[in-house]
This record gives structure tokens, sequence and C-alpha cells, in this order.
């Protein structure tokens, strides 16, 4: 059993512009150990702030409420007992001491004698160990110790093994290291320390954080440090969705992590840090469990052929095919029995030849399309009927006033006008729109994301492509639009949306 140690809290939040609110701390707090079953959490460094402060303060009672308290981590400092207090007083009880791991910074950056540094540690362990707290430490800079002045390492860790410590955490602080450095220099601390627990923290810095976990554990370490989207300083630290993956198929070894509640805690750190996870993050990416080319598609229905052990299942999630000029018909096909349309060969080749033509326009093509597509080309009466027309819309903004939207739509032959303020023009017209679905007691899908593309160039007559989400009874699904102009873009995937849902609700 390999023990997760997650930092998005502490070291995470030193990516470059991420701070959370106090909120979104205690919310990441328990999606990380009452969801994801993270084993330890590091919430943040000692004497930050004031703000800092109550929020650890709010922390520690929550995971008191829970009996979660020996679960929770401080960063802190040998500064005397200030840092003890600090943590003390907050009501954390587990305190992971920074202490200088390589020769360089403790005589550069600290300025001591590596002798007077181990006599800090010795009382900053002491003093916080009489008030009942336990401690880890932190080889700071462990990686560059461990390659240029090893006997530096030893010397400490010979008397340190000693003291009242928990765990000795090994970072490779500047992300040098590569796997077999790696896999040699924890054997390395293994091997003359068995007796030890050993983490091992990596950073991203050659992106090879994720193979050098693999390799620490390899070599036997039991603990491994991550982050949540692989948030943290520079390049940012291992993620813990990759490291939970590779940990699991690629090692066979077991964690206590909670696979399927992942990718959702993942969006939920997205949304709250504000930075975006990569379609091709593995695991965690809008596109991985996507396939694009037709010949995949076409293995993937003759015994699963392109599939591998990462099923999106696990993490819940499911297994999408995109439509575009690199489909075929398999591609297309999977996603028209998904919507309960069978077309003939003749048909399915003119509804590929269309798809392939938009695809070439670089236009993008969701399985929402396909009933459109479907009825333009087809005319079978499989396609969706444009029940819902966007008549007429007029947009308003002045400076220093809300915006207005007057909208006049068309649903099932009869014509609704309504008129609206919002806080932006695409607001207005939507809660015009909301006003009209209200008075008709229909139901409406709640708006999740909304993307916006813009080829690259600063043309001002550029088209925009509009994405948006959508989610509806426990459904996601997506429209889009491409236009010149990005409020008409938005309408007309928000007619798209209107339309779907139109013909879903005439099903029931």
């Amino acid at each position: 059993m390999v023990q997760i140690l997650d930092t998005t809290l502490r070291d995470g939040e030193q990516t470059s512009g991420v701070s959370f609110a106090t909120e979104e701390k205690l919310s990441i707090v328990r999606l990380l150990l009452e969801d994801l079953k993270v084993d330890r959490v590091e919430v943040a460094s000692a004497r930050v702030s004031a703000g800092e402060y109550e929020t650890v303060r709010k922390i520690a009672r929550w995971a008191g409420s829970r009996g979660l308290t020996d679960r929770i981590e401080v960063l802190g400092f040998v500064d005397g007992s200030q840092s003890i207090d600090w943590i003390y007083d907050t009501g954390v009880r587990v305190m992971n001491l920074l202490c200088k791991g390589s020769l360089k910074h403790c005589t550069l950056q600290l300025g001591k004698e590596p002798r007077q540094h181990i006599e800090d540690i010795f009382r900053s362990v002491e003093t916080a160990r009489s008030k009942g707290m336990r401690v880890n430490i932190y080889l700071e800079d462990w990686s560059n110790g461990i390659i240029n002045s090893p006997e530096y390492v030893f010397s400490m860790m010979d008397e340190l093994r000693y003291a009242e410590i928990d765990h000795f955490m090994l970072p490779d602080t500047l992300g040098i290291l590569n796997p077999v450095q790696t896999e040699k220099y924890c054997s390395l601390m293994l091997e003359r320390y068995p007796r030890l627990n050993f983490d091992f923290h990596p950073h991203n810095d050659y992106d090879m954080a994720v193979a050098n976990v693999f390799a620490a554990v390899k070599s036997g370490i039991q603990c491994v440090h991550t982050t949540v989207n692989g948030l943290g300083e520079r390049a940012g630290n291992a993620p813990l969705s990759s490291v939970v993956a590779v940990l699991h198929d690629q090692l066979k070894v077991q964690t206590n992590i909670n696979e399927k509640e992942i990718y959702r805690v993942s969006k939920v750190v997205e949304s709250y840090s504000g930075v975006r996870i990569p379609n091709n993050k593995p695991v965690i990416g809008e596109n991985v469990f996507t396939q694009v080319a037709g010949v995949h598609a076409d293995g993937d229905a003759k015994s699963n052929l392109y599939f591998n052990d990462l099923l999106p299942e696990r993490f819940g999630r499911t297994r999408e095919y995109a439509l575009g000029k690199n489909s075929g018909k398999a591609n297309i096909r999977k996603n028209l029995e998904s919507l309960g349309i069978d077309l003939d060969e003749a048909s399915m080749k003119k509804v590929t030849n269309r798809i392939i033509e938009l695809g070439d326009r670089k236009l993008q093509v969701t399985p929402e399309d396909l009933p459109y597509i479907v009825s333009d080309i087809v005319k079978t009466g499989h396609g969706a009927e444009e029940k819902v027309k966007i008549v007429n819309y007029a947009l308003a903004t002045s400076q220093g006033l809300h915006p207005t939207a007057n909208v006049a739509i068309e649903i099932n032959g009869e014509i609704y006008q309504q008129a609206a303020v919002g806080d932006g023009q695409y607001d207005a017209f939507m809660k015009a729109v909301w006003k009209i679905y209200d008075k008709l007691d229909k139901p409406y899908p709640v708006l999740s994301d909304f993307t916006v593309t813009i080829p690259p160039g600063g043309r001002t007559d550029a088209f925009v492509q509009t994405v948006i989400t959508w989610k509806m009874d426990g459904r996601t699904f997506k429209t889009h639009a491409l236009e010149a102009d990005q409020i008409t873009a938005a309408i007309k995937a928000t007619a798209r949306m209107l339309n779907i849902i139109e013909n879903n609700n005439n099903k029931k």
C-alpha cells in the first residue's frame, strides 16, 4: 500500500496567480479526505498571513469534528518556536519542518554551518514534541544534495534518525532528477536507513514528475506527494490523477484513492484555481477518452481493439467518438447509435461526406449536431425538426446602463416576446428567453461552461467559435456556432440547445 500526501493547498497554491479563498480551501480538504480518500493533506505554510491563520483554524476545527486531525499537516520553519506556536494555535497537530537537504542551501541561504543547522532542527523537533505535536521533515533540495554533497545528507540523517520524526521527505525541489537517478538515490536512502519512513516529493520541471514517482515507488518508497491537476510552482508538481493511474496500472500497487472521484475533484479545483486542465492531460483532460480516427472506432466495435486499462468508467467518465474529417463511418455510426438513429449505407455515406467537409473547414462537429446534419441531408425523418426559432432580437448597451434585450422566439408555430435587463448582452438575451419559458412552464438547462475560440492573427473580422456546455436532468451536452460576431454565435448555439431540449421533451 502506497500513501498519497496531497499538497494542492500548500505547494499547489504557489502556482502563479492561484490563491484559494477560505471556503474553497475547506471544500478542497473535504473533497480530498472524504471523497478521494487521500491519506494526508498539507494545507498551508505557517506565518503566511492573518487570513491564512484563520483559514487553517477552520480546517483544523472541521477535521477535529470528523476525527481527521492527524491527517492535516502544515509546513513550518526552523525559526525557534514561531512556526510551532503558529501551527499549534490553529489546532493543527502535525508540522512538516522545512530543513536544508543540500550543503549549498545550508551554508549559502541560511549562512550556517551544518552542525549549527542540525542543532537548530533538534531544538525545533523537541519543542514541537513537547506540545504533543508530530513532526515530519522536508530535506529541501535533497536531490541536489544527494548528487553534489552526499556526505552532508548522510551526516544530517545519521543524527536526525534518532530524533522523534515520523517521516523524512525527499524533495526534488528543482525538478532535476530523472527516473534512473530517482530510483538510485531513493534506494540509497532506504538501504542506509531501513527503519525510517521516507516520502518522495517531485517537481515537474523536466516533465518527469510522474515517471520519478514510478521510480521512487519501485525503489520502495511508501508515500508520494501530489497536487490536483499538477498545480505548483514553475512547471508544477506530480498530478494526482496520473500518479494514481501509474501506481495502480503500471506498478500494480494499491492506494486508498477512490478513482471514480478523481475527475469530479479535478474539475472543482480547476474552477477554484482558474487554471484550465489541458484537453490532452491524461485521465482528466477533455479529449483523453475521445477516439478521433475512424479506424479506432472500427477496432473498438470489433472487440475493443483500441482500449487500454485506462477505461473511462473507472474515473466516472465515458468514451466518446469525435466527429471530423478523420472520423470515418465507424465514428459516425457510434454517435448515431447513441442517439438512436439508424441509417442505411447510402445515407451514411452522405452524412460522412458532410462531416468531412465541415472538418476540412475547421468547423467543430458535436453529437448534438448530428440530427441536424441528418435532417438536412437525408430528410428521412430521423433528424431534429427545428421547433424553436429565434424570430428577432434587439440588443442594446450603453455607458453606465445595464444592457437590455428584446427577444421574439417561435415555439411550435407560436411566437412569444419578452424583454429583460442583464449584466451583459447575452445575459439579457438569456433572461428574456427564460422569461418566456417560465411563463410556458417549460423546463430549461443550466449553462455550465462557455468558451470562445478566435483564430490567431488579430483580425477583427475573424470567425468566432462559441461552445456552450449545458446541464439538464443529470445530462451534460454541448452546442456550438461559428460566426464573425461573438454574441451572434452564442445566440445561434443557444437556439440549437432550445431545439435539442424541445425535441427531447416531445419524445417523453
